[in-house]
Formats: structure tokens, C-alpha cells, sequence
């Protein structure tokens, strides 16, 4: 292997063997987490590094990047970033998850712009966080978010996604989006996922029941890689 291979492959065992620990410590089996690997500015030698090491779950935050780096490496890739209306259809062309839906307007659009027989699985992102202008929907909105999903068709509600408010402690955040998600999961059953943890909080968020973990830069290193 390259050094960079080398570099990658260090890495991605470590954070395996800390999601299992996690998993472990509060009475989980690792093959219950799926461990997604956030590739945004990275370039594609790295993504097929990673397939090459058995991941499968990529995620970008740039439409432009992950229909790039989808037509190079086929994987199951997902969108987690800001959703604008106008890049919606070139989303849906690439995109097998989308992670960051808060938006009924949003979800009418990318069901209508998934072309058969393709169904695009979605997490409606939940907002931890009380300051104006984050990302995601009020827990009090999700009820509405999910049962227009679940008449679409081309959509499959996986569960919900949430990001720990910067500057909160990610056990109290974390601790919080667990009781949201119970409600949520009595609520709608079938959705039972929870996208929750990067980097920097994933254990924590295994804790408190997160099914789906973005992690880049423990996998990746800084992002000073670009091409």
C-alpha cells in the first residue's frame, strides 16, 4: 500500500475499533452502527481507497462533489448538506440517501424528481439547536415532514438526522435527540434510524442510540487533501 492507503487504512481501523467499544459499552452490537465516511473535499483516490477497505457509505455536502465522485466510485452515497431547491434534481440523480430533509417544499421535489424505479431513502433532520437560522426542523414539525414522506412513492423514510448545537455538551444534546427519537420511532415504527455523531462525538451519540455515524476527518486526516 501508499502511504496515504497506509494512512487511511490506521485510521479507519481505529475508529472501527472505537465504535465498537462504544456499541459495547452500552449493550450494542457494532454491526448495528453503519459507519459513514464524509468525503467533502477529499479527493476520489481517497473514496476508493476507503471502498477498497470494505466501506460501502459515503457522504458529500456538495451536490457537485458527489455526482463527481458517485460516477467514479459506486457506492450507496448520501447528501447531508444544505438542500437548495434548484439542485434538487441533480441530487436526486446521484443520490441514494438523502440526510438533511426539513422541508416539505424539499421533499415534494426530490420524490418527483426520482426517476423510476429508483427510491431515494431520507432522514428528516431534526434541529437541537434553539438559535434562529440552524438547520432542521423543530421536533414539533417532524410528525407532518414524515407522514407526507411516507405517501411519496419514490421515498423511503429511514428516521431522523441531528447535528450536537456547537458549544452544547454532545451528551446533553445527544440525550435530548434520544427522547425525540423514541417519540418519533412510537410514532412512525417503520423509521427506527438515527443519523447522529461525526467526528468528534460519535461514541456519544452511539450512546444515545445513533444507528448511522458520519465520520471524516478521524478517517481522513485534516482536510488539506484536494484534487
Amino acid at each position: 500500500m501508499t502511504s496515504r492507503s497506509e494512512e487511511i487504512a490506521a485510521n479507519l481501523v481505529s475508529v472501527l475499533n472505537r465504535i465498537n467499544v462504544a456499541a459495547r459499552g452500552v449493550h450494542r452490537s457494532e454491526t448495528d452502527i453503519t459507519l459513514i465516511a464524509v468525503t467533502k473535499t477529499y479527493p476520489s483516490s481517497d473514496v476508493q481507497i476507503l471502498h477498497d477497505l470494505g466501506i460501502r457509505n459515503f457522504a458529500e455536502n456538495r451536490d457537485s462533489e458527489g455526482k463527481e465522485k458517485s460516477e467514479q466510485v459506486p457506492a450507496i452515497w448520501h447528501y447531508q448538506g444544505q438542500i437548495q431547491s434548484n439542485k434538487i434534481a441533480s441530487i436526486a440523480s446521484w443520490a441514494d440517501v438523502v440526510q438533511s430533509l426539513d422541508d416539505p417544499r424539499h421533499l415534494r421535489l426530490l420524490s418527483k424528481a426520482a426517476l423510476e424505479p429508483k427510491v431515494i431513502s431520507i432522514f428528516i433532520q431534526v434541529c437541537l439547536d434553539p438559535q434562529p437560522g440552524r438547520g432542521g426542523a423543530s421536533p414539533d414539525g417532524l410528525s407532518p415532514l414524515a407522514e407526507l414522506a411516507l405517501q411519496e412513492p419514490s421515498l423511503k423514510l429511514e428516521g431522523l438526522m441531528a447535528v450536537a448545537p456547537l458549544g452544547e455538551n454532545p451528551e446533553s444534546a445527544f440525550e435530548r435527540l434520544a427522547q425525540i427519537h423514541s417519540d418519533f420511532s412510537q410514532q412512525f415504527p417503520t423509521a427506527k434510524s438515527l443519523s447522529a455523531g461525526m467526528s468528534g462525538d460519535f461514541e456519544v451519540a452511539i450512546k444515545y442510540g445513533a444507528t448511522h455515524v458520519r465520520v471524516g476527518s478521524s478517517i481522513l486526516g485534516s482536510r488539506t487533501h484536494l484534487g
